[in-house]
C-alpha cells in the first residue's frame, strides 16, 4: 500500500472515530437542552437537599426567615425618642399605642386610645412643614389633590360623594390631629393604611401639613 493509500486509510478512520465521539455529545447536549437545568439540579438536591424549582412564594416584603433570637423588629414598636433621633435598634424610645380602625371610634374624634395621644411635631417648625408636603405630595396628592380639595384630584374626581376626600374643607378640619394621624396610620373607608409606608413622626408632619391646607383654604 502506498503511503498515500494509508494516510487517507488513516484519515478516514479518525474521522470515523471523532463522528463516533461526537453523536454521544450531540445527544447529551440536546438533552440537556430538553430537560432545561433538571439534571443539574437533582445533583444539587442530592447534595444539599434543595432545588430551586421547587420554592415556597413569598409576598412582597415578606420576610422568609424568622428574626434573630433576641433582635427588635424595625415594625415592633421601638420608635426613636423624637424626629431628630436615628433608631439603631434600641428598645427605647416614644411608646406609641397599638389601634386598629376598630378603635376610630367617632368620627372626627375616635376612641380612647386616640384620642389620648398628642402631637409632638411643633405646627410652625418650618422643615417639619417641608416633609409633610414631600409625603403628602408623594402618597396623598393622588386622591386629595395638590390643595387638599379632592375634586381636583384624578381618582377623587370619579368620587365627588365622599365629603372626606376633601381635607381642606370644614368636615376635616374640624377633626382632631389624633384621628387624622389615625387615619394615615390604620386607613378609614376607602383610604388605605399608610402606616406601612410613612413612620410615626412623619405621620404627624403629614397632619400638620394637611393644617396648612386648612388655613389656606380659609378653615
Amino acid at each position: 500500500m502506498s503511503e498515500r493509500a494509508r494516510s487517507a486509510r488513516t484519515n478516514r478512520v479518525g474521522r470515523a472515530a471523532r463522528r463516533r465521539l461526537l453523536r454521544p455529545a450531540v445527544a447529551a447536549l440536546a438533552l440537556l437542552a430538553a430537560t432545561g437545568c433538571k439534571p443539574l439540579d437533582d445533583v444539587m438536591v442530592t447534595v444539599f437537599g434543595r432545588s430551586m424549582r421547587d420554592q415556597r412564594s413569598f409576598d412582597p416584603y415578606e420576610n422568609p426567615r424568622p428574626a434573630p433570637e433576641g433582635s427588635v423588629a424595625f415594625a415592633a414598636g421601638n420608635y426613636p425618642a423624637d424626629p431628630n433621633t436615628v433608631n439603631v435598634g434600641q428598645p427605647e424610645g416614644v411608646d406609641v399605642p397599638f389601634f386598629t380602625q376598630l378603635d376610630l371610634g367617632l368620627p372626627g374624634i375616635g376612641g380612647p386610645v386616640i384620642a389620648a395621644m398628642t402631637n409632638p411635631i411643633d405646627p410652625a417648625d418650618t422643615e417639619a412643614l417641608a416633609r409633610g408636603r414631600q409625603l403628602y405630595e408623594r402618597y396623598c396628592i393622588v386622591c386629595h389633590g395638590p390643595d387638599g380639595v379632592g375634586a381636583n384630584a384624578n381618582i377623587a374626581a370619579q368620587h365627588p360623594i365622599l365629603p372626606a376626600y376633601n381635607l381642606s374643607g370644614p368636615q376635616v378640619a374640624a377633626y382632631s390631629d389624633q384621628y387624622i394621624y389615625a387615619m394615615i396610620r390604620v386607613g378609614r373607608g376607602l383610604m388605605p393604611e399608610y402606616g406601612s409606608r410613612i413612620s410615626h413622626f412623619d405621620r404627624w408632619k403629614v397632619v400638620n401639613y394637611v393644617r396648612q391646607l386648612q388655613e389656606q383654604a380659609g378653615n
